[in-house]
Protein backbone atom coordinates (compact mmCIF):
# COMPACT_ATOMS: atom_id res chain seq x y z
CA UNK A 1 0.00 0.00 0.00
CA UNK A 2 0.88 3.08 -0.52
CA UNK A 3 1.46 4.95 2.41
CA UNK A 4 2.37 8.41 1.10
CA UNK A 5 -0.24 9.05 -0.70
CA UNK A 6 -2.73 7.66 1.42
CA UNK A 7 -1.08 10.12 4.30
CA UNK A 8 -1.07 13.11 1.74
CA UNK A 9 -5.28 12.41 1.10
CA UNK A 10 -5.75 12.31 4.72
CA UNK A 11 -3.74 15.56 4.90
CA UNK A 12 -6.04 17.24 2.04
CA UNK A 13 -9.31 16.00 4.64
CA UNK A 14 -10.35 13.16 2.51
CA UNK A 15 -13.00 11.52 3.74
CA UNK A 16 -11.90 8.20 2.09
CA UNK A 17 -8.22 8.51 2.92
CA UNK A 18 -8.83 9.14 6.48
CA UNK A 19 -11.41 5.74 6.88
CA UNK A 20 -8.58 4.00 4.70
CA UNK A 21 -5.85 5.27 7.19
CA UNK A 22 -7.93 4.32 10.42
CA UNK A 23 -9.16 1.00 9.51
CA UNK A 24 -5.31 0.04 8.36
CA UNK A 25 -4.13 0.94 12.01
CA UNK A 26 -7.67 0.62 14.42
CA UNK A 27 -7.64 -2.96 15.48
CA UNK A 28 -3.82 -2.65 16.24
CA UNK A 29 -3.51 0.62 18.18
CA UNK A 30 -6.98 -0.45 20.12
CA UNK A 31 -4.58 -3.03 21.37
CA UNK A 32 -2.41 -0.46 22.40
CA UNK A 33 -5.23 1.36 24.38
CA UNK A 34 -6.77 -1.16 25.73
CA UNK A 35 -2.99 -2.20 27.56
CA UNK A 36 -3.34 0.86 29.39
CA UNK A 37 -7.28 1.40 30.19
CA UNK A 38 -9.90 -0.91 32.21
CA UNK A 39 -12.31 -1.66 29.74
CA UNK A 40 -13.10 -1.86 25.95
CA UNK A 41 -15.52 1.21 26.26
CA UNK A 42 -12.23 3.67 27.33
CA UNK A 43 -10.12 1.86 24.98
CA UNK A 44 -12.58 2.53 22.11
CA UNK A 45 -12.63 6.97 23.51
CA UNK A 46 -8.80 6.50 23.93
CA UNK A 47 -8.19 4.98 20.14
CA UNK A 48 -11.11 7.71 19.01
CA UNK A 49 -9.40 10.46 20.75
CA UNK A 50 -5.75 9.26 19.28
CA UNK A 51 -7.26 9.10 15.78
CA UNK A 52 -7.74 12.22 15.82
CA UNK A 53 -4.61 13.60 17.31
CA UNK A 54 -2.81 11.54 14.09
CA UNK A 55 -5.13 13.14 11.23
CA UNK A 56 -4.14 16.49 12.92
CA UNK A 57 -0.66 15.87 13.24
CA UNK A 58 0.01 14.14 9.82
CA UNK A 59 1.36 17.10 8.23
CA UNK A 60 4.60 16.64 11.07
CA UNK A 61 4.83 12.77 10.13
CA UNK A 62 8.63 12.92 8.33
CA UNK A 63 8.17 10.17 6.62
CA UNK A 64 11.27 8.40 8.96
CA UNK A 65 11.12 5.06 10.58
CA UNK A 66 7.52 2.95 9.81
CA UNK A 67 3.81 5.15 10.19
CA UNK A 68 2.27 2.00 12.40
CA UNK A 69 5.52 3.08 15.34
CA UNK A 70 4.60 7.02 14.73
CA UNK A 71 1.19 6.52 15.14
CA UNK A 72 1.68 3.97 18.52
CA UNK A 73 3.64 6.98 20.47
CA UNK A 74 0.51 8.95 19.83
CA UNK A 75 -1.91 6.86 21.22
CA UNK A 76 0.40 6.18 24.19
CA UNK A 77 0.46 9.56 24.71
CA UNK A 78 -3.29 10.09 24.61
CA UNK A 79 -3.82 6.59 26.59
CA UNK A 80 -1.53 8.56 29.65
CA UNK A 81 -3.30 11.72 29.24
CA UNK A 82 -6.69 9.73 29.68
CA UNK A 83 -5.59 8.62 32.47
CA UNK A 84 -4.11 11.51 33.65
CA UNK A 85 -7.60 13.44 33.31
CA UNK A 86 -9.93 10.22 34.46
CA UNK A 87 -9.95 10.80 38.09
CA UNK A 88 -10.19 7.15 39.08
CA UNK A 89 -7.57 6.32 37.02
CA UNK A 90 -5.74 9.53 38.47
CA UNK A 91 -6.08 8.46 42.12
CA UNK A 92 -4.79 4.91 41.14
CA UNK A 93 -1.85 6.19 39.46
CA UNK A 94 -0.45 7.93 42.84
CA UNK A 95 2.68 6.64 44.10
CA UNK A 96 3.15 7.29 48.08
CA UNK A 97 6.57 7.65 49.46
CA UNK A 98 6.24 3.67 51.04
CA UNK A 99 6.87 2.28 47.80
CA UNK A 100 9.23 3.43 46.33
CA UNK A 101 11.85 1.08 47.15
CA UNK A 102 12.65 -2.17 45.09
CA UNK A 103 11.28 -5.64 45.06
CA UNK A 104 13.89 -7.85 43.62
CA UNK A 105 12.61 -11.74 42.56
CA UNK A 106 14.21 -14.30 40.49
CA UNK A 107 12.36 -15.53 37.22
CA UNK A 108 10.29 -18.20 37.61
CA UNK A 109 10.70 -20.50 34.16
CA UNK A 110 6.62 -20.68 33.08
CA UNK A 111 5.65 -21.07 29.97
CA UNK A 112 1.84 -19.48 29.27
CA UNK A 113 0.21 -17.97 25.61
CA UNK A 114 0.71 -14.41 25.48
CA UNK A 115 -3.26 -14.22 25.50
CA UNK A 116 -2.94 -15.18 29.29
CA UNK A 117 0.01 -13.23 29.83
CA UNK A 118 -1.56 -10.23 28.08
CA UNK A 119 -5.07 -10.55 30.71
CA UNK A 120 -2.42 -11.12 33.79
CA UNK A 121 -0.80 -7.62 33.06
CA UNK A 122 -4.49 -6.09 32.68
CA UNK A 123 -5.21 -7.43 36.20
CA UNK A 124 -2.65 -5.36 37.76
CA UNK A 125 -3.10 -2.15 39.10
CA UNK A 126 -3.73 0.59 36.45
CA UNK A 127 -0.31 2.71 37.98
CA UNK A 128 1.73 -0.66 37.87
CA UNK A 129 -0.40 -1.93 34.52
CA UNK A 130 0.98 1.54 33.24
CA UNK A 131 4.22 1.50 34.13
CA UNK A 132 4.93 -1.96 33.37
CA UNK A 133 3.00 -1.43 29.59
CA UNK A 134 5.70 1.74 28.70
CA UNK A 135 8.93 -0.30 30.09
CA UNK A 136 8.45 -4.05 29.37
CA UNK A 137 5.99 -3.71 25.89
CA UNK A 138 6.68 -0.15 24.37
CA UNK A 139 10.37 -0.11 25.50
CA UNK A 140 10.56 3.11 27.31
CA UNK A 141 12.97 4.16 29.78
CA UNK A 142 12.26 4.83 33.11
CA UNK A 143 13.38 8.04 32.40
CA UNK A 144 11.48 8.76 29.75
CA UNK A 145 8.50 7.31 31.73
CA UNK A 146 9.13 9.64 34.25
CA UNK A 147 8.98 12.54 32.05
CA UNK A 148 5.67 11.44 30.78
CA UNK A 149 3.92 10.71 34.12
CA UNK A 150 5.51 13.55 35.96
CA UNK A 151 7.50 11.22 38.83
CA UNK A 152 11.10 10.29 39.27
CA UNK A 153 12.93 7.56 37.24
CA UNK A 154 13.12 6.14 40.52
CA UNK A 155 9.68 5.81 41.69
CA UNK A 156 9.28 4.32 37.41
CA UNK A 157 12.15 1.75 38.30
CA UNK A 158 9.91 0.51 41.95
CA UNK A 159 6.74 0.85 40.18
CA UNK A 160 8.05 -1.38 37.53
CA UNK A 161 9.63 -3.79 40.12
CA UNK A 162 7.00 -3.99 41.90
CA UNK A 163 4.25 -4.64 39.15
CA UNK A 164 7.37 -7.40 37.68
CA UNK A 165 7.12 -9.06 41.29
CA UNK A 166 3.44 -9.11 41.67
CA UNK A 167 3.02 -10.85 38.13
CA UNK A 168 5.34 -13.04 38.83
CA UNK A 169 4.16 -14.06 42.77
CA UNK A 170 1.09 -14.40 39.72
CA UNK A 171 2.67 -16.95 37.89
CA UNK A 172 3.95 -18.63 40.38
CA UNK A 173 0.60 -19.97 41.09
CA UNK A 174 -0.62 -20.17 37.16
CA UNK A 175 -1.99 -23.62 36.30
CA UNK A 176 0.63 -24.07 33.75
CA UNK A 177 1.26 -27.73 34.41
CA UNK A 178 -0.54 -29.40 31.69
CA UNK A 179 0.61 -26.49 29.32
CA UNK A 180 4.62 -26.90 29.90
CA UNK A 181 4.27 -30.81 28.65
CA UNK A 182 2.81 -29.36 24.99
CA UNK A 183 5.15 -26.76 24.48
CA UNK A 184 8.05 -28.21 21.90
CA UNK A 185 5.81 -30.65 20.67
Amino acid sequence: MDHYKLLKDCIKSKPNAQRQLYELFADTMLGVCYRYTKSVKDAEDVLQEGFIKVFLSLKQYRHEGELGAWIRRIMVTTALNFLKRNRNYREQMYFPPEHLHPVIYDDPVIMLEAKELAELIRQLPPGYQTIFNLHAIEGYSHVEIGELLGITDGTSRSQYARARALLISWLENYPVANKTENYGK
